[in-house]
């Protein structure tokens, strides 16, 4: 059981939507239904489930009488019971590695070796103006 997979499973249920939730995860939303199924596989249990329009599918809002109406996401029996656990796992954790930030190369401007002034490189066309 990975530490993300327990983050997104919180942030679904604090959120109510997957959309939400994979915004407040900078995830994408295929990704933190993947890592919530995953969690729910590895638990035997599941943990949250959809919520949809009368006559609509899971992921279906065409069949909804509201076309724009988006599934809501509810904890189960056993996704309540489990979320108390999940939060002092994650409580327990260490913190998230920060992600690489910066900048890969020196910018063009400012703090680059200066140009040698003097004769030109030879086989190199200077320019005209």
């Amino acid at each position: 059981m990975d530490i993300s997979q327990i983050r997104h499973f919180l942030a679904v249920a604090d959120e109510g939507d997957w959309s939400r939730a994979a915004n407040a995860a900078h995830v994408s939303r295929a990704t933190i239904q993947a890592s919530v199924a995953e969690l729910e596989q590895l638990r035997g249990e599941q943990l949250v489930r959809e919520i949809v329009a009368e006559g609509a599918e899971p992921g279906d809002s065409a069949g909804s009488a509201d076309p724009g109406a988006k599934p809501r996401v509810e904890l189960t029996a056993a996704g309540i019971a489990y979320r108390p656990a999940a939060r002092a796992a994650v409580a327990k954790a260490p913190a998230p590695a920060a992600k690489a930030g910066g900048r890969a190369k020196a910018s063009k401007g400012r703090g680059r070796a200066p140009v040698v002034k003097g004769e030109p490189k030879p086989f190199k066309k200077r320019q005209g103006r």
